[in-house]
This record gives C-alpha cells, structure tokens and sequence, in this order.
C-alpha cells in the first residue's frame, strides 16, 4: 500500500505555504515560468558532463551501465506514458485494482529510488496528464465504491471491495501528492522566487530535476482539486498559496490545468459564500475561454473544455443570482444565451427559484467523494456526497433567496419606512420580517480577497442597498453610487464604430 511506503510527510502535516497574491501580472511568477518551462526544454548538459567524467576502468563496464540506465529510463517512459492514458469510467473492477498497484509502483519507484530518477519529459503537459489522470481514476473508483454500498450489486463484487478497503484510499493519494511537493520542495521553490532569490537553492537534488519539478508543481494543482473533492474547501484555497494564479504562472501553459485550477478555486469561494471572489474567478477564465475559443477548437481536450466551460457559466449565474453585480458584456450575453430562462427566474427568487438551484448545482458541482470507506453493514446509512452538499448550499440559498430579492426591491423605494407598513405589503409577521432583515443584512457582508493568501480577505458590503434598523423605523441608503450615464454612452458609443 502506498500508505506504507518509506516517503511520508513531515510531521504527518502539509508543507508549509507562504503568500500568494491574485493579479494578471506579475514579474516573479514570470521568472518560475520561464525557470520551470526551460529546465523542460533544455538537455540537462551538467549532469552528462558528470558522468562522462568519472572515472571508468573497464569499457565494457561503462557499456553495460549506459544500457542498464538506457533500459530504465525507457522503462519509466512507458511507465508514465501509461499513467496518462484516460482509463474508461465503466472500467471493470479488476482494472481498477490493477491500475491502483501500478500507480502505487510507478510512484514509489520515483519516490523512493536511491537517487533521483533520470528522465526528461518530453513535454511539461505529460506530468499534468498524469497527476489529473492519477486523481481522476480516484475519484471515480470512490464514486463507483459508494454507489455499489448505496444500491448493492453482486455479492462477489461487495465481498471484493469490502476486502480491498484501502484500495484507491483517500490517505493513500494525498500521500502520493505531498510526497511529490515535498520531494520536489515546489513550495520552496516558488517561495523563494516571490522573494527575489534563485530557486535553485532550495529545490535539493530532487527539485532540480524536471521530473520532480513538475510533478511536484502539478500536485499543488492535483491537492487543490482533491481537498474540494472531499469538501474541505478551505484548506483546497490554502494549497495554493505560493501559486500565483495569473495568466502568465506556469499552469496557464496547460489549458486543462488552467481550467481546473480557476474552476476549483470558485466552485471552493462559492461553498464558503464568498460569491464576489467567486464570481471574479469564473469572470476570469470565462473571458478568457471567449477570447480564444478558436484556438481551443484545434485541441484534443476542446469537448471535455467546452462542458467544463457551459458548468462555470452556471455556478456564475448561481452566484450573481446570490450576489448581484455588473458582469462584463460577453460574459452576460453568453449566460443569457446558456441559461437565459433559469437564470431569470434565479435572479427573481423566492420559491420557485428553489429547484433551478438544485438543478444547476447538481449539473455544474464536481463528483464529491467519501474520506472514508463505505459502510457495507448498513447501507441505509451511507449519504451521497454530492446530496450532502446541496444540502448544505441550499440552506444558505433558502436563507436568501425566499423574501430576500422582494426585501431589497422594496427597500429600493424608500429612504424612511415602518416596519410593519413594509411586514404589510409582505404579508408576514413584523418579528420574523425583522429576522430576514438581519439575514439580509448579514448577508450583504461578504469576505473578498485584497492581499495574502486566497482565504484571506476584508468584509466588504457587496449590496446596493444598506440600512439601518432603529427599533420600528428601516433608514435606507445606497451603498454604490450608479455609473456615471457619459461614461455608459461613450463605451458604447466607441463600441459601435469599432
């Protein structure tokens, strides 16, 4: 098992990160992409002069040590060029099986070889490949584990999984990517960049191989994915804390990473309620998706891309509907064109907004998974993990969404108003309208991003509206000043002559 594997954490705990800071440019993380990409691209000409200096008495020895390191590197290459390789979801179990012992082999033999492995990737995506290969073949044997638990199949196969339980293990795989971080010292590494330093310093002989490199840098974007997997979405923020996430960082190279990794990031702000950062992301990468569609359509992954690109634009239409604020052109016009019915009726509330929520999340969550084995006793008890947390999403939107739009469009008419006049018009009792005025005042506080880490941030009123409750008297005033009408016709008007 790979849990028994020499190569453990220090500590038992993840490495420690530093700051990360959220901008579109940045000189330093410009300098590891440049470093990362061309330790990729380059031969490793040091390492060559090293052998070829030491001292060989025997020819025939020498000969025989080139084509026994020829036969291992070959070896490892197919080896890695097989974990990339897209396993099919309706696998049978004996494949998933085989495949988890061959990654357990293939990752210890890298781990925990003497020496570093000597291997250049001919490509930075390959280690991408595998490290997503790696969590999506996790990810769907635990989707296939909880639904055998949950709805019951052959005996054979319950007694198989029942005796295999640390098969495809949550302890398992997360070992495999802090290993690979801490063997590669990637948080180091990036850390030291942002301090103006040489990262070589701190990369050891492992990190100063490519190999490690970048496995260890894709498993900072592979750990991301799985904490927000398993719902600790938190700590999914806090592992990218020394990536930068801009446009020129070194996962924007690899178009599927930089879906996944923006894809994470707001599907984990949004589960925090923290919709103006989440909205912020999916703005990002989604203008970012229409800018150079026509690029994308010559990719292999261009389908899988295009149904991850229509699951943002409906977590985006969930958080404007939670959070109003003013999208960019594009954005809007394609959400109107994606879910234009639902996304009217998310923006109007009340209940019947209710089931296109539960719709739209259901479409656009990622596949949630268990920590733990499922219970094969009592099957009754084992919970879907995607209906666990919309449940937990739904009870926010609930506290939202029922009087919360009609609340604000009233309050818009007001400057001074009595609380029982506007519980009349409501038709509800004055104390529980005064319960969903403090919801919604609550509600109207959000934590967004300013500097630091991704989880941190400042309160911030996101609302156009604010008031204040003096006993029965609501004082209303407007939080955000309306654009200016020159500024709205000038961009238009520049617009229509371009």
């Amino acid at each position: 098992m790979l849990s028994q594997q020499p190569t453990t954490l220090q500590n038992g705990s993840r490495p420690t990160n530093t700051h990360v800071q959220l901008a579109d440019d940045s000189d330093d993380e410009q300098a590891l992409a440049s470093t990362l990409v061309q330790a990729l691209q380059n031969n490793d000409d040091d390492l060559d002069d090293e052998f070829l200096d030491e001292e060989v008495a025997d020819p025939n020895l020498l000969a025989a040590q080139a084509l026994s390191m020829q036969n291992t590197q070959d070896n490892l290459q197919a080896r890695l060029q097989a974990a990339a390789q897209p396993l099919d979801f309706s696998a049978p179990l004996e494949v998933r099986f085989a495949s988890y012992d061959n990654y357990c082999s293939l990752f210890h033999f890298i781990l925990n070889s003497e020496g570093p492995v000597e291997l250049e990737l001919p490509t930075f995506n390959w280690a991408w490949d595998v490290i997503d290969e790696f969590i999506y073949q996790f990810n769907s044997f635990c989707i296939y584990r909880n639904r055998v638990a949950r709805k019951g199949h052959s005996e054979e196969e319950i007694q198989s999984l029942r005796d295999n339980p640390q098969t495809w293990g949550c302890y398992s795989v997360l070992n495999v990517l802090y290993s690979l971080i801490q063997r590669s010292q990637m948080n180091d590494q990036l850390a030291a960049i942002k301090r103006g330093e040489d990262p070589a310093q701190y990369a050891g002989e492992y990190g100063s191989r490519p190999l490690y490199r970048m496995l260890g840098y894709f498993s900072i974007i592979g750990l991301l994915r799985v904490h927000c997997l398993l719902g600790d979405f938190t700590l999914a923020l806090q592992t990218l804390d020394d990536i930068e996430l801009s446009k020129k960082a070194v996962f924007a190279r690899v178009m599927a990473a930089h879906f996944t990794t923006y894809y994470y990031v707001g599907f984990s702000y949004m589960m925090l309620r923290r919709y103006a950062d989440a909205i912020k992301a999916f703005s990002h990468i989604l203008i970012y998706v229409s800018r150079t569609k026509n690029f994308h359509k010559q990719n292999a992954q261009f389908d899988s891309i295009t149904k991850k690109n229509d699951q943002m634009y409906a977590l985006l239409a969930m958080c404007v509907a939670l959070s109003p604020t003013r999208l960019d052109d594009t954005i809007l016009t394609a959400m109107r064109e994606k879910y234009g019915d639902q996304f009217a009726k998310l923006q109007r509330g009340g209940p019947e907004s209710l089931p296109v929520f539960e719709e739209l999340f259901l479409a656009a969550c990622p596949k949630f998974i268990s920590p733990i084995p499922p219970d094969w006793d009592n099957p009754a008890v084992n919970v879907d993990p995607s209906q666990h947390h919309l449940q937990v999403f739904m009870a926010d939107v609930k506290n939202a969404m029922v009087l919360g739009p009609i609340i604000k469009s009233y309050l818009k008419l007001y400057t001074t108003v009595d609380l029982s006049k506007l519980a009349a018009f409501l038709d509800v009792d004055k104390e529980e309208l005064r319960n969903h005025l403090l919801v919604f005042k609550q509600r109207s506080r959000q934590t967004r991003w300013v500097e630091g880490g991704l989880v941190e941030g400042e309160i911030v009123n996101t609302s156009d509206v604010d008031f204040a409750l003096k006993g029965d008297l609501i004082q209303v005033s407007e939080a955000k000043v309306g654009r200016k009408l020159v500024e709205w016709y000038l961009k238009n008007l520049i617009r229509t002559y371009q």
